[in-house]
């Protein structure tokens, strides 16, 4: 459960470049503040690639870095402790293991281990995360396809190039054979996109598909056998949301305890009241324990051990819940402070509240964690 000396040589070199290139004012408050359509610069993206990030998880024999799901992790943390936007989780981990073995894999690989491709996923059609609960009919047209339906909580939608859009081509919402994975242009005629601002400033689209049409070789694996690389890449993107997860939470909890060793009240400075360095200890424990939760399904899905699809349930239930509490433990620790827009706590805040429900909400998860230890 820790890691090898390779993934702490790339933490360390990952940690002072994101501090750096991917800070909060330089990143977050900038693209927020003259309303970017995008919510991410692709100028950082490309710094991704020139630094190998975006093909972390492509083979070396296809141009990537040939690396696993801990070290995407690693990133991932350290973008989240700067709450750095950017489409690697998306397109650099979820999009990558989808399309794995495909012949689309081929074809798009190469733009995104040169950072000039952006993915995105639409798989949620509902209020909340449910990919067997697709309903998107993708009906046989020609020599292809034509997909109508709508989804929605697509991030990135506007901004992607290529979209991965889970549809039915057989079967009932609510069943895993039947579904088909397709990857779709963003200029496909039919296709409508809404973009709009979540809570923490990044973008999702709303899509609307209206007899798109796309030919056979859009499809992503088997017609019909969908499930097979929609489940690798949901998997990879909850895995991944877990450690961007535990970076928002280390960040914020960094950001609180500096406050407490600085604040004073009563002559004293309120790090030294009992009561808060309980709530601090406590905070600092289970940060580790879903940080070793993370490693974990990282560690499983690199294996391809059967218990990885447990383990990712685990990981995503407790890191929600952790960055959850190391936020609001943030805000009120701050006080007054904590609620104004001049500090950066309220940004881990928001960043947790869309992050939490990314890939499936904590209930969601702990529901999957019963089913499937027999519950």
């Amino acid at each position: 459960m820790t890691l090898t000396d390779d993934q702490r040589m790339l933490q360390e070199s990952v940690r002072p470049f994101m501090a750096e290139e991917g800070a909060i004012k330089k990143q977050l408050r900038h693209w927020r503040d003259i309303n970017c359509k995008d919510g991410f610069g692709h100028g950082l993206w490309k710094q991704f690639a020139e630094l190998g990030l975006t093909g972390i998880l492509i083979p070396e024999g296809q141009g990537g870095a040939g690396l696993g799901q801990v070290e995407a992790g690693i990133v991932l943390e350290e973008i989240g402790r700067n709450l750095t936007p950017s489409p690697f989780l998306t397109t650099a981990v979820a999009a990558v293991r989808a399309l794995e073995g495909s012949a689309q894999a081929d074809r798009w690989y190469p733009g995104i281990v040169s950072g000039d491709v952006v993915f995105a996923l639409a798989i949620d059609e509902g209020r909340s995360h449910n990919p067997l609960a697709t309903s998107c009919l993708a009906q046989r047209s020609g020599n292809g396809f034509s997909l109508s339906g709508a989804k929605q909580f697509v991030v990135h939608g506007a901004s992607a190039d290529v979209i991965l859009v889970a549809a039915r081509t057989a079967g009932l919402a609510g069943e895993i054979e039947g579904l088909t994975l397709f990857a779709v242009e963003r200029d496909a005629r039919g296709l409508g996109i809404e973009n709009v601002a979540l809570a923490d400033s990044s973008k999702a689209a709303r899509l609307a598909l209206d007899n798109v049409e796309v030919d056979a070789d859009a499809v992503i694996g088997e017609v019909d056998g969908g499930w097979a690389p929609l489940a690798r890449a949901v998997n990879a993107g909850r895995a991944g949301a877990s450690s961007e997860l535990i970076g928002v939470a280390t960040g914020a909890s960094e950001l609180t305890f500096d406050y407490l060793r600085q604040r004073k009240q009563f002559g004293r400075l309120i790090g030294e009241f009992q009561a808060l360095q309980h709530r601090a200890a406590h905070l600092y424990g289970e940060i580790e324990i879903a940080r070793a939760a993370a490693l974990k399904s990282a560690q499983l899905l690199d294996a391809n051990d059967p218990r990885a699809e447990l383990m990712t349930s685990v990981a995503k239930a407790k890191a929600s819940r952790t960055a959850a509490l190391a936020v609001q433990e943030g805000v009120q620790m701050h006080g007054g402070i904590g609620m104004t827009d001049e500090h950066d706590i309220g940004f881990y805040m928001k960043r947790e509240a869309v992050l939490s429900e990314l890939f499936g909400g904590p209930r969601f998860h702990a529901t999957l964690v019963a089913e499937l230890s027999g519950y």
